[in-house]
């Protein structure tokens, strides 16, 4: 433990230095004459290159873009960008923490809206080349990751479910205990803590990664984002994506396989397929898993989804004693 304090107080000290170059920069441009202007590194983890010959990257930046006040639609996001700053260097420096909801009422009316300070600590972490934990922005419920040590496990995978009614389920069932197993559930799409501590499990314990989300195009992206990471934080993809993650289901095709009846399907609304649509042009489903988007493609031929819990048409147990099961044991090396 007194080894992670000494590479935090390190980093941190590293991260006020290239704060300070920041600034210094900034001003030199004041005293100059010129317009301050900040040039931010664009990256992405995937295009709408449906073929998947790209060669999108998440671990390397696209390009630049130059935030400065030369541009009238940057004055605004150049001053919460600076303000943010402010505040992240305070946090620092008085080792502190402090949440975006706490960082947005700090200037409720300069910010307006929580996103454009979600945005701001993107581009900072982008600027000072780190994490978000790093800047001490933790989430409602801080999680350092980093200090966690001595991970010990008899499982023999990892079981990530969407929701937290269905993780409720099997704690409820004793799943774990049947299977020898460990359950995760982000509850929806999973917070910044989640996905790192996600991937420390799997790298630590080199277990096999199972993800179980509803039958809609919702669920998918939740997957999609476990695996591949988020494109809104692209820049940190590398540390959060996991790429051996298998999708367990529930797939369209199994409707069928199951035997669910038709009262259990509901219709694809229009938002669904509009976004269903928008996930099938992601280059790495092409490249990376085809077989995920033919699920995909039959969800939408259809038009219709369904939810995890419709199982429980069979009894209350059968997601945990037949349908999960069943999945896992079908799987190749199994």
């Amino acid at each position: 433990m007194e080894g992670n304090r000494n590479l935090s107080g390190s980093r941190t000290a590293h991260l006020l230095s290239k704060i300070r170059e920041v600034t210094k920069s900034l001003l030199n441009d004041v005293s100059h004459g010129r317009s301050p202007s900040i040039a931010i590194d664009t990256f992405r983890n995937y295009c709408r290159n449906p073929n998947g010959s790209c060669s999108c990257k998440a671990d390397f930046p696209k390009g630049k873009e130059i935030v400065t006040l030369l541009r009238e639609s940057h004055v605004h996001r150049l001053d919460v960008l600076l303000r943010v700053l402010l505040i992240v260097q305070r946090l620092l420096q008085e080792n502190r923490h402090g949440s975006k909801r706490d960082i947005y009422y700090m200037h409720p009316s300069v910010f307006r809206d929580q996103s454009v300070v979600d945005r701001a600590i993107n581009e900072l972490c982008i600027l000072l080349g780190c994490s978000r934990h790093n800047l001490n922005v933790a989430q409602p419920v801080p999680v350092r990751v980093e200090e966690v040590e001595d991970i010990l496990s008899v499982a023999e995978y990892i079981l990530v479910v969407e929701k937290e009614s269905v993780f409720q389920r099997l704690a409820n069932d004793q799943f774990c205990r049947a299977n020898r197993c460990i359950v995760i559930t982000g509850r929806g799409y999973p917070d910044i803590p989640t996905r790192r501590f996600l991937r420390l499990l799997i790298e630590t314990l080199h277990l096999p990664a199972y993800c179980l989300v509803d039958c809609d195009p919702y669920g998918f992206d939740i997957l999609s984002t476990y695996r591949f990471g988020s494109m809104q934080m692209a820049y940190d993809a590398k540390f959060m994506r996991n790429p051996e993650m298998s999708w367990l289901g529930a797939f369209p095709s199994d409707f069928e396989k199951y035997s669910l009846p038709t009262e259990c399907l509901l219709p694809l609304t229009a938002e669904d397929k509009r976004k269903t649509e928008a996930i099938l042009l992601r280059c790495y489903l092409q490249r990376e898993a085809p077989d995920w988007r033919f699920e995909l493609e039959l969800m939408l031929h259809r038009g219709v989804k369904f939810e995890i819990e419709a199982f429980s048409v069979h009894s209350l147990s059968y997601l945990s004693r037949e349908y999960i099961p069943s999945k896992i044991h079908g799987l190749p090396n199994r």
